[in-house]
């Protein structure tokens, strides 16, 4: 489960990692409040086109993006929709959902095996992307949840 044994558990970072379209993309753990079953959204008109709408969850009205257009993938339908959840994201006291075709595994790496983001990523300002993890022959694109969130400045607004 773990990307590789770490020499030293204190410099051990982890990630949720989970399936948008063929890709695997992985959020901090200690980003992520919970995952829960994808369900009833309410429209936001005027929202920015990769918000889906707005859910109740336990008194909190939470904004749901969707994974999909905000990484720039084409709009499809999920292979397996019964396995389609929001992953809920917390960052500077702010919860966001992002709707992901599949959860995967926790990932753990004490940071040797992460590379930058690809050539042409990193320039763009509000690229998620913060780098890449190498795993089991494969790459799990990081994210930066303030970026994909846009959570701006430290009062935490969502853009």
């Amino acid at each position: 489960m773990n990307a590789t044994v770490p020499t030293s558990a204190s410099h051990e970072q982890h990630w949720l990692s989970f399936r948008i379209g063929a890709q695997l993309y992985a959020a901090p753990l200690a980003d992520v409040s919970e995952v829960i079953r994808d369900g009833d959204l309410t429209p936001v008109p005027g929202a920015a086109g990769d918000l889906l709408g707005v859910r109740h969850l336990r008194g909190r009205i939470v904004p749901v993006m969707d994974g999909r257009r905000r990484l720039g993938l084409s709009p499809s339908p999920p292979a397996d929709p019964l396995t389609v959840r929001i992953v809920m994201l917390a960052h500077a006291g702010q919860q966001v959902g992002l709707r992901v075709d599949a959860v995967g595994e926790l990932l753990g790496s004490d940071g040797r095996e992460i590379a930058p983001p690809p050539p042409g990523r990193a320039d763009r300002r509000d690229d998620p992307v913060s780098g890449v993890l190498a795993w089991q022959g494969g790459f799990v694109a990081l994210l930066d949840v303030r970026r994909l969130c846009r959570l701006d400045g430290e009062d935490g607004h969502v853009a």
